[in-house]
């Protein structure tokens, strides 16, 4: 029987499967989305979003300065790091984890990642997804605002041809003046 056990095996040796789901969320800490199996998306979720936590909870005393903080803050500080720590074994994720991602998260009460089904592998026909961290909620509403520029008819879709002429033809004035000097 099976019960009270938490996690999946996927046929690895404990060591293997640890090491596997560390550099797993290293690398999701680090490019905010991989690309692997169902499987290993599922349980490398359960295993960041507990991560995740550990470090939003002390996101508030991450503000202050070190040496503004109390010998209670610090304390939570550590131990925050140190278990965060044993899960992801990467120190630049770690630091991300704590500097950029958990002040993103500060707000949020869990569901800090989603899984996006994708076909399956052409090798083996795997289940693939997409697991990825959910963007902040500021983040969302950036380019709502940028679309609204553009339903000004007239003035902004102008600029933006206008630009990018300028561009191009600044970039045709600098490669023909380069061309001639080496010909001299």
């Amino acid at each position: 029987m099976h019960h009270r056990i938490a996690g999946v095996r996927l046929s690895r040796t404990t060591a293997h499967r640890k090491a596997l789901f560390s550099n797993l969320i290293a690398a999701l800490f680090t490019h905010e989305r991989i690309r692997t199996t169902d499987a290993k998306a599922k349980e490398t979720r359960r295993l960041a979003e507990r991560t995740i936590t550990w470090a939003r909870r002390v996101s508030d005393v991450l503000g202050k300065k070190a040496d503004r903080r109390s010998i209670d803050e610090s304390a939570r500080v550590v131990h925050a790091i140190r278990m965060a720590r044993r899960v992801v074994r990467d120190r630049g994720a770690v630091v991300k984890l704590f500097d950029e991602l958990a002040p993103r998260y500060f707000g949020r009460q869990g569901g800090y990642t989603r899984i996006v089904k994708l076909p399956q592998r052409p090798g083996d026909a795997a289940p693939m997804s997409l697991l990825e961290l959910m963007p902040e909620e500021g983040a969302v509403a950036k380019p709502a605002g940028k679309a609204d520029k553009g339903t000004d008819k007239g003035a902004p879709a102008k600029d933006e041809k206008a630009g990018k002429g300028t561009k191009a033809q600044a970039k045709g004035a600098e490669k023909p003046a380069a061309k001639k000097a080496p010909k001299k």
